[in-house]
């Protein structure tokens, strides 16, 4: 039985040597974005306009 996963990939955009990509993390909704270009990589939680977290809905996902 395979294994469920926790984040699901929202959107993707590729560049000459890494991409940008969206994460939702399915259980809580949050959105992650993440940024890697060759061997550098980088992940931080997406903000709303107050600052707070930027939040899916998870019945989306």
């Amino acid at each position: 039985m395979a294994k469920e996963e926790r984040f699901e990939k929202a959107y993707s955009q590729s560049t000459m040597m890494g991409a940008i990509e969206i994460w939702i993390d399915k259980e809580t909704g949050v959105n992650y974005l993440f940024r890697h270009d060759g061997y550098a990589g980088g992940l931080t939680v997406l903000l709303d306009e107050n600052g707070k977290p930027a939040i899916s809905e998870t019945s989306e996902y």
